[in-house]
């Protein structure tokens, strides 16, 4: 499988550490030789995003396929790979969901997206509501509590 990142995050954090992503403000950048202006019309419209995009810095070595406490926390209880969103994942993939400021030309200004300057960008979604969980969602205490100052 062979993917081209579409674009590259440009600003914002240069190193990636948890937590305080609300103050993060980014350009994702759209590759100006596979893409156009027009590859973003009617993108303005919606108030967030859904980004998918590489975690570039990480060393292959240090990825985990195992069970760990999230963030090497003893308190938490381990847990496996499929069930947390650390960077040191099989693919390096990241997700996230972040608020859409503004798009000019080939810049998508936005805030609140966790990855850093340099990161390349597999793919921008428009987060439409109807995509979002149908029905109440649940996660344990340890995943509240590490996601309270991460964002």
């Amino acid at each position: 499988m062979t993917v081209e990142p579409v674009g590259t995050v440009v600003g914002g954090r240069t190193e990636a550490f948890d937590d305080d992503w609300d103050t993060v403000e980014a350009v994702i950048r759209l590759d100006g030789t596979r893409f156009e202006p027009d590859a973003l019309a009617g993108l303005d419209a919606f108030s967030h995003l859904e980004v998918v995009f590489q975690f570039h810095l990480v060393n292959p070595s240090s990825v985990n396929s195992a069970a760990r406490h999230p963030r090497d926390n003893p308190e938490w209880p381990k847990v496996g790979i499929f069930a947390q969103r650390g960077k040191n994942r099989p693919n390096l993939l990241g997700v996230s969901r972040c608020r859409l400021l503004a798009v000019d030309g080939l810049d998508v200004h936005v805030h609140g997206l966790d990855a850093i300057d340099g990161s390349p960008i597999l793919d921008v979604k428009p987060y439409m509501a109807e995509f979002g969980p149908r029905g109440q969602t649940s996660q344990p205490a340890w995943a509240t509590e590490l996601m309270s100052a991460y964002y």
